[in-house]
């Protein structure tokens, strides 16, 4: 009988996906698959390692999990993902205990790794692989809620992320791949389906085939049984929203009225310093080309504060920039200055408690906006996913414009189960969630 495998998986929906595809292999070679840690013979710790504090998490957890060499059934502990593909064969001095370590060019061929009789302990091939739709996945998320990863890598080359060298250059699936998957996901019961990659606005550009973003959403609102399709990581960048694009996100009702747009300043010199290719007017005017064009979508977005070189006028340029576009959700971070990317060897890096203050400055204003606009739909009549009860046994769920994790719920007064798609008024509006109440379960 073969071993029990435990998975844990840090860092975001598109790493949860490779860890998903871990599962779904092992699963297929025989193994048998648990949550529990102290069950496992062998245990995989999936990790992110983006920024510091990713790397510090990931570090955390393996001498947290380490403990089950000695206390519980493991046998072979197991580092998967962006930490060694990031920092190579260095963390096999760092932690003895771990037994294998497992870059993103070679997640893939895990089971076939464990069967080798090697002392080999690092696999850290260029990060190439690509899964598709015949690559087996185990879902963690809820039935009716999946991501869909519709590229991987990054060839934009910022001057603060280590994304290209850790996942490689970008490259899209073949749009027939990602249509069968979805197919097939439908089938399982997933009702909500969530646009992944590093850039998913760039979808197809690498391919040369015409395939592009487009085309791809008319081809998946075409599949029976998706109700939500949602977009994450749209890069804003002009020429990627073309007036076919915004037509069908208006126009195909189940495409959520959703974008996330990773912006990261609006100041024209941190834009050029960051290698973000795009100045200040031009994502101006692409937000208000998207108003136009879907004048009740919602807006989420991401900005660095304390990026070397940020003034003053510039962290206030930025403040005005959230005053005038008034962001439906937004995450600030501070910038984290990772060695081997270029902006580590800027001049004028900004102090820890500078970045702190303008961070809780911009996160208090914003606070504000949400709540404001909270407010407006307050009376109002909405649909509702719903996904279950919190710890203090609330029914809870979301709206059309709420992404799971990044965004707020709507918690809510009636009797409804995970996955009951409902009618809701809402009766009290909150910074980030909203109150509602059950008028109508919808089939």
């Amino acid at each position: 009988m073969k071993e029990t495998v435990c998975l844990v998986s840090l860092g975001c929906p598109k790493n949860l996906i490779d860890s998903e595809v871990i599962l779904g292999l092992f699963s297929q070679k025989g193994y048998s698959l648990t949550t529990d840690p102290s069950k496992a013979e062998i245990l995989i710790i999936n990790t992110c390692s983006f920024i510091q504090d990713a790397s510090q998490e990931a570090i955390d957890t393996i001498l947290q999990l380490g403990r089950y060499k000695k206390e519980g059934h493991c046998q072979r502990l197991i580092v998967s993902g962006c930490l060694p593909q990031r920092y190579g064969k260095i963390l096999e001095k760092e932690f003895p205990e771990v037994d294998l370590f497992v870059g993103t060019g070679a997640f893939q061929k895990l089971p076939q790794i464990l069967t080798q009789r090697s002392n080999k302990k690092s696999y850290l091939n260029p990060s190439t692989f690509l899964y598709n739709e015949k690559t087996p996945r185990i879902l963690s998320t809820p039935s009716f809620t999946a991501y869909l990863k519709i590229a991987e890598g990054c060839s934009k080359f910022c001057t603060f992320c280590t994304v290209p060298k850790i996942r490689g250059p970008y490259r899209s699936r073949r749009l027939p791949s990602v249509l069968k998957e979805a197919k097939r996901l439908a089938d399982q019961g997933v009702q909500e389906l969530i646009f992944v990659a590093q850039d998913t606005t760039a979808y197809g550009e690498d391919l040369q085939d015409g395939t592009n973003l487009e085309k791809l959403l008319k081809a998946l609102v075409e599949v029976h049984g998706l109700r939500w399709i949602r977009i994450l990581y749209a890069f804003p960048k002009a020429h990627y929203f073309s007036d076919g694009l915004l037509e069908t996100l208006a126009l195909e009702e189940k495409i959520c009225p959703y974008l996330d747009l990773p912006i990261q300043h609006i100041d024209d010199g941190i834009l050029r310093r960051m290698g973000r290719k795009s100045k200040g007017q031009e994502i101006r005017n692409l937000i208000q080309r998207i108003r136009a064009f879907i004048p009740d979508i919602s807006l989420r977005s991401s900005l660095i504060v304390g990026f070397p070189g940020e003034e003053e006028a510039q962290f206030n340029s930025l403040f005005e920039f959230i005053e005038e576009t008034r962001f439906d959700h937004l995450g600030v971070f501070k910038y984290s200055k990772e060695e081997g990317t270029p902006a580590f060897r800027l001049p004028n890096q900004v102090p820890e408690e500078v970045k702190e203050e303008r961070l809780g400055v911009l996160m208090e204003r914003q606070k504000e906006i949400s709540l404001n606009k909270h407010k407006r739909i307050v009376g109002k009549r909405t649909e509702v996913l719903v996904e279950g009860k919190n710890q203090k046994g609330t029914l809870k769920g979301r709206l059309k414009t709420q992404a799971p994790e990044i965004d707020g719920s709507v918690f809510l007064k009636g009797e409804a189960k995970p996955g009951d798609w409902v009618i809701a008024r809402i009766t009290q509006a909150h910074p980030y969630d909203l109150m509602g109440k059950i008028e109508k379960h919808l089939l």
